[in-house]
Order: C-alpha cells, then structure tokens, then sequence
C-alpha cells in the first residue's frame, strides 16, 4: 500500500525548485564535431609534455551552478535555464525542460560555485 500525502489547495509550498534540463545534441554529427560541442560545453582537463603540465580548457558550464545527473541531463537553478537552453539551441540541440523540486544534494551542488564542483570531482 503506498501512503500520499494530498496537500490543501492553497497550502504553500516551500521546497525550492529547479530546472531539469535533458539533451541530445547532433545525432548524425561526426566524432570531431561531438567534441568539440563537449569542450565548449563541459571544458576540458588537459595535460603537455607527457602530463608535466596541467591545466583546465574552461567550459561553458564553468560559470554555471550545476549537477549532471547522467550523460546529457543537468539540473540548475531556475535563473540559468535561460542561458542553458540558448547555448544548446546553438548546436541544435534536442531539448526537454521541467520544473523540478531539488533533493539535498540538488540543493548543496547548485550551492557551491562552479571551481568547487571540479574540484570535488577531481578528488
């Protein structure tokens, strides 16, 4: 038996919400193509002389608050969709957008700046 909770009519709410942004982007792109949209997109960790120097190619997403889900799936803040969604259409995207309410850790990782969500990946 599953439980429901029915809220009033005009009971508030108050869980924050977000944006679930769901992607695919070139489908009969070439592999060249596919990455270049990625370093754009997500940027780039990248080494020279045989891994002696390191350094991040930044990215589009770098300045925006975000947590990838799975392969072409983010959650961000409501403010940023608008952004997103343009630089997406850029690349003709196909594109799907739905108002969300944030989990916990939804809510931590559009917390943090985008130069400590690398961070925390890279460790």
């Amino acid at each position: 038996m599953v439980l429901v909770k029915r809220l009033d009519a005009d009971a508030v709410d108050t869980r924050e919400r977000g944006v679930l942004v769901a992607f695919r982007v070139m489908k009969a792109s070439d592999q060249a193509s596919a990455n270049k949209f990625c370093k754009k997109f997500y940027g780039q960790d990248t080494s020279s002389h045989g891994g002696r120097y390191r350094y991040r190619r930044p990215g589009f997403l770098d300045d925006v608050p975000h947590r990838r889900l799975i392969r072409g799936v983010l959650v961000l803040r409501e403010e940023d969709r608008d952004r997103v969604v343009e630089f997406l259409r850029g690349y003709g995207a196909e594109i799907h957008v739905r108002t969300v309410v944030l989990t916990q850790g939804d809510n931590e990782a559009l917390a943090e700046t985008p130069i400590q969500q690398s961070q925390t990946r890279s460790n």
